[in-house]
C-alpha cells in the first residue's frame, strides 16, 4: 500500500531538483533577526535560495513554480540533532520521510551503522527522499570500547569509514574514555552525546564534547563534584536524585560549559514524558502516534507504565523537571550553546513532530519562541560550521524552507503537518505530504 504513494513522491522530487519556484506573497521569518518580513517573493533555484525581496521586486522568470504564500511564514527547516535511523533499509526510509514531512530538513543520526554512510551518500545525491544527514559511528559503549586499546582503535575506525562523529554511550572506565578523548584528538574526529558515570561532567567539558546530550551527569553535578569516586544512582538521567541537588551550582556549571565551548542538546521531551502524570493510554492517543507501529506504541506504553510504578515519586519527579528547566535556561543566559534534538524515535517521540513537542519544553524553560528556533535552525548552522550553507532564509543558502499557516515567533506551532516543506529545492505540498502520511497511517492500522 505504501510503496507506490512513496514511489510516486520520489518520481516527482527527482523531477522537481531542476524546477525554479517563487514563494509570492509571504511573510517570511529570516532567523537572521527577530523579524518578519512581510509581501516578500522568495526565489528557488537549483536548491539555493536565489532572491529574497519585496513582492514586485524580484524578477521570476517565464515557466517558475508559484507557491501561494498569502497569509503563511516562511522560515529555515529545523534540525533533529538527535535523531535516529534505523539498519533496516525500507523502515529508514520511512523514518527519513517522517522527518521531512514535518519540517526537519537536517538530521544528526546518534547511533550509526554502515548502511548510514550510504543513505548519507544517496540522500546528498537527491535519489533518496530526506533531510541532510550527519551520522555517527557505531556506539562505544563499556562493552564495546572495555579497555584503551579498544577505545583507540575504535576512534580510528570511526574516522577511517568516513563517520561525521563518534557516538559515546554509557559504560566506558576512566581509562578508555581517556584513551578516545586522545585519538579523537590525534585523527580529528569530534564525540558527542551520553557522559559514562565514571567520566563525570567535569572531564567532559575538558574532554570539550562536541555536544552532550540529554543533559547527562549535570544533575550529578549539582550533588556532588567530579570525579565522582564511585557513580550516583541518578536513574534516569539523574532523576533519583532531584531532591539532593544543590541548585545554586547551576550558575557555576552553566558558566564552565560556555568557557569549554560545549554544546548541549537537553532532549527535554524524554524527561517530560518521563515525569508527567498524564497516563500512556492518553499519550498514546496523540496525533502522531498514527505513524508508528502498534508494537512500538505497546513498547511505549510498558515503558511508561514501568516508570510510573517503579520510578521516583511525584515530588521528586517535579523537582527534576524543574531543575532541568533551570539548567536549559542558564546555559542559554550564560551563552553556552543549545541545540534542539528529542531523541525520536524514542519514547513518545515521533520523527520529524517531535521537534515541535521539544521547542515547547525549551519555550516552558524560559526562552522566547524565537531564541527557541534558533536552537534548530542559526545554532544548528554554527555547530557544524556551515553558516554559509543553511540556518537563515537569505539569497545563497541552501533552500530548506518550512511554509507555515500561522507565526511562530508568536506561538510554537502544534503538531501537524506544515502548509509544506522543501528539502534542498524540493517542494513537499501538504497534500503530498498527507497523502504519504495517510499511507503510512493506514499501513498501521491494517
Amino acid at each position: 500500500m505504501i510503496a507506490p504513494v512513496l514511489g510516486i513522491v520520489a518520481a516527482a522530487l527527482t523531477y522537481q531538483g531542476d524546477t525554479t519556484y517563487a514563494f509570492m506573497n509571504v511573510s517570511v521569518i529570516p532567523m537572521s533577526s527577530e523579524v518578519v518580513l512581510a509581501d516578500q517573493t522568495v526565489l528557488v533555484r537549483e536548491g539555493r535560495v536565489a532572491a529574497v525581496g519585496q513582492t514586485g521586486t524580484v524578477f521570476v522568470p517565464i515557466g517558475t513554480v508559484l507557491i501561494d504564500g498569502r497569509d503563511k511564514f516562511l522560515m529555515p527547516g529545523l534540525a533533529e540533532m538527535h535523531a535516529h535511523i534505523p539498519q533496516e533499509r525500507e523502515a529508514a526510509e520511512e523514518v527519513l520521510f517522517l522527518y521531512a514531512s514535518a519540517g526537519v530538513t537536517t538530521i544528526r543520526g546518534m547511533l550509526g551503522h554502515p548502511m548510514h554512510l550510504q543513505l548519507r551518500h544517496e540522500v546528498a545525491e537527491g535519489r533518496v527522499l530526506g533531510p541532510r544527514i550527519w551520522t555517527s559511528s557505531p556506539s562505544v559503549n563499556g562493552r564495546s570500547v572495555p579497555t584503551p586499546a579498544a577505545a583507540d582503535s575504535a576512534a580510528r575506525a570511526a574516522k577511517a569509514a568516513g563517520y561525521d562523529f563518534i557516538k559515546v554511550h554509557p559504560g566506558p572506565t576512566w581509562a578508555a574514555f581517556s584513551q578516545l578523548d586522545a585519538t579523537a584528538d590525534e585523527v580529528g574526529i569530534p564525540f558527542s552525546g551520553h557522559v559514562p558515570a565514571a567520566v563525570g561532567l567535569l572531564r567532559a567539558l575538558d574532554a570539550k564534547y562536541a555536544s552532550i546530550d540529554h543533559l547527562d551527569q549535570y544533575i550529578e553535578a549539582l550533588v556532588s563534584d567530579d570525579p565522582p569516586s564511585a557513580a550516583l544512582e541518578g536513574g534516569w538521567f539523574g532523576a533519583n536524585i532531584a531532591m539532593s541537588a544543590d541548585e545554586t551550582r547551576i550558575p557555576h556549571v552553566a558558566r564552565l560549559t560556555k568557557e569549554a565551548g560545549v554544546w548541549n542538546v537537553p532532549t527535554q521531551t524524554l524527561a517530560v514524558s518521563y515525569a508527567t502524570t498524564e497516563t500512556a493510554e492518553s499519550m498514546a492517543r496523540r496525533w502522531e502516534l498514527q505513524y508508528v507501529s502498534p508494537r512500538t506504541r505497546e513498547r511505549w506504553i510498558g515503558w511508561k507504565n514501568n516508570a510510573d510504578s517503579s520510578g521516583p515519586d511525584a515530588a521528586t519527579l517535579t523537582r527534576y523537571v524543574e531543575l532541568r528547566q533551570k539548567l536549559i535556561k542558564a546555559l542559554h543566559d550564560e551563552g553556552a550553546g543549545l541545540l534542539l534534538g528529542s531523541d525520536a524515535p524514542q519514547v513518545w517521540n515521533v520523527p520529524g513532530f517531535a521537534v515541535w513537542r521539544e521547542l515547547e519544553t525549551i519555550v516552558d524553560a524560559g526562552l522566547t519562541p524565537y531564541e527557541a528556533l534558533r536552537t534548530g535552525t542559526v545554532n544548528v548552522a554554527e555547530f557544524f560550521g556551515v553558516e554559509e550553507e543553511q540556518g537563515t532564509v537569505e539569497a545563497g543558502k541552501r533552500a530548506d524552507l518550512i511554509l507555515l499557516d500561522s507565526n511562530p515567533l508568536l506561538d510554537i506551532p502544534e503538531v501537524g503537518v506544515p502548509a509544506g516543506v522543501m528539502l534542498h529545492g524540493r517542494w513537499l505540498s501538504s497534500e503530498e505530504v498527507t497523502a504519504h502520511l495517510t499511507a503510512i497511517a493506514e499501513k498501521y492500522r491494517s
